[in-house]
């Protein structure tokens, strides 16, 4: 017999609560009961509310900034569920942090992504759900179930919808080329390829266009937006190889230091991204923005992991 939904508890941090509260409602299962304080040197306390033993806990707790804040009551969270006897703890982070450390890339660095999947595992997390990492392999990082899913079905829904001109996918960099694939081939369109050069980390140079652009409405796709520095240079290499106008498109906005006023200025006609991380009150503000819910493929997944159900159609 499968379990029913009265089996399940869904548990939130202080990270992302609003799309936790979207998530429950697609369930139609209300969130449970937790106290989480801090103490007055900055410890994290927390206490759950309610009875666990034996019940299918889901932690929705993305690492957004700040990420060692919302890791860290993350692991504490999933360590009093386990001392509480939860019967199986689902760490569901729709966006990861750290994942762009996810291999060495000059001496004596460290593998962050890597540290941070034993934490997950240590703090007794049975599975991990989670969206667009930026790179695939973190999967294999952890020796538990790990389910990546998409936003790209979301974003192409709101392309298609809103955009009518002939499209062109761009990936902004050479490693992000088997995620516009994908996308191009969700939209029947196009695919082009930003040659881009990094100087340091947050610093990117937009360097050659690979395809054609010339007279067609590009978008731009990436994982996600930090600083707007890679997105805002591409929106000006592929006006001034003919595109008629950019968008962007981007599952995670985590947008860091001068993103906003970048977005603003840029040349970009729009920048859509997904509600994995909350936007602050100055993205809110900017018009270019528009901020799309993951909350049901989010709560779908969650809904078919509980009933023992496949997954995989929601990758597509």
């Amino acid at each position: 017999m499968l379990p029913g939904n009265n089996d399940m508890r869904i548990f939130t941090g202080n990270a992302n609560p609003t799309l936790a509260e979207e998530i429950s409602r697609y369930l139609k299962v209300p969130l449970a009961q937790a106290t989480i304080r801090r103490f007055s040197d900055g410890e994290m306390f927390v206490e759950i509310g309610e009875n666990v033993r034996g019940r299918d806990v889901f932690v929705i707790q993305p690492t957004c900034p700040p990420v060692n804040d919302n890791l860290m009551e993350l692991l504490i969270i999933m360590d009093a569920l386990m001392r509480a006897s939860a019967r199986r703890i689902t760490a569901v982070v729709p966006y990861y942090g750290y994942a762009r450390q996810d291999r060495k890339v000059a001496p004596r660095v460290p593998i962050s992504a890597k540290l941070v999947a034993e934490l997950i595992t240590t703090a007794r997390a049975d599975r991990l759900l989670t969206m667009d990492l930026h790179a695939g392999q973190i999967q294999g990082f952890f020796n538990i179930p790990v389910d990546n899913l998409y936003a790209s079905g979301v974003l192409a829904e709101y392309i298609r919808e809103n955009v009518v001109n002939e499209v062109v996918v761009v990936s902004p960099d050479a490693g992000g080329v088997e995620r516009a694939l994908g996308f191009a081939s969700k939209l029947n369109s196009s695919l082009a390829i930003i040659d881009k050069r990094r100087d340091a980390p947050n610093q990117a140079r937009a360097m050659n266009i690979i395809g054609e652009v010339e007279g067609k409405t590009a978008v731009i796709l990436d994982d996600m937006i930090d600083t707007a520095g890679t997105i805002t240079q591409a929106a000006d290499a592929l006006l001034n190889h003919g595109a008629k106008e950019v968008h962007a498109c981007a599952t995670h906005p985590v947008l860091s230091g001068p993103a906003i006023t970048r977005l603003t200025e840029s040349k970009l006609e729009s920048v859509v991204v997904t509600n994995t991380i909350p936007l602050s009150e100055a993205a809110q503000a900017c018009q270019k923005i528009v901020s799309l819910s993951v909350a049901w493929v989010l709560g779908e997944a969650i809904r078919r992991i509980h009933r023992e159900d496949s997954v995989s159609e929601l990758f597509g």
